[in-house]
């Protein structure tokens, strides 16, 4: 038997646990000051906030983003080499970066990040009850009459993996891969800060 495709997924600590903390109070600052990013939540049924559609400029605005920018630099050329990504030369570069405060309960359904090559999180704050990323294999929809797999099979077989990392980690994947926020049964905000690198 040979591994074919492999669809990578790149996790590693931060690099800096005192920046995860200043990122918490910034994630919580930006949660009661942006009125814009909390009407368009409201609208959208958002469980929590986020600050995808108010703000784009959140490491010009806070220092705390722009050393997180640094570090997610060096995470994201780390996996670009592991991907063993063709750059011609050229760097991946931030194309967008904001915060997700989302309640107990909340969630975020299945999507995809077009337009980027690689995407990611970074966890601020997953308090007991919290879900993490659960990621879906991209050769899903041909799978038309293919049996579901037994519950013991290697993660490598399985349909949807779920990874529920430590504060304070990155989480990095292509872009094109589908994942989602399963909702919480938790009380507590789960804080995380999501971004997407282009090329």
């Amino acid at each position: 038997m040979r591994t074919l495709f492999v669809t990578q997924l790149y996790e590693q600590p931060l690099g800096d646990e005192a920046l995860v903390a200043e990122l918490e109070d910034s994630c919580l600052q930006l949660a009661e000051d942006d009125m814009a990013g909390r009407r368009w939540c409201r609208e959208h049924g958002y469980r929590g906030y986020t600050s995808y559609a108010s703000l784009n400029d959140l490491p010009i605005r806070d220092p705390a983003f722009a050393d997180l920018k640094r570090l997610l630099d060096k995470h994201v050329a780390k996996f670009a080499l592991a991907s063993a990504f063709e750059l011609a030369g050229k760097k991946l570069k931030l194309d967008s970066l904001w915060v997700n405060v989302l309640d107990g309960k909340g969630g975020h359904s299945g999507h995809i990040h077009p337009h980027s090559v690689v995407s990611g999180t970074i966890y601020v704050a997953l308090p007991k009850g919290a879900r993490g990323l659960k990621l879906e294999d991209p050769r899903l929809a041909m799978m038309m009459a293919a049996p579901p797999r037994r519950e013991d099979a290697p993660e490598t077989l399985q349909a949807f993996v779920e990874v529920t990392p430590e504060v304070g980690t990155v989480l990095l994947w292509e872009s094109w891969l589908r994942h989602e926020v399963p909702p919480g049964s938790g009380s507590e905000k789960r804080i995380s800060v999501s971004f997407n690198y282009r090329w």
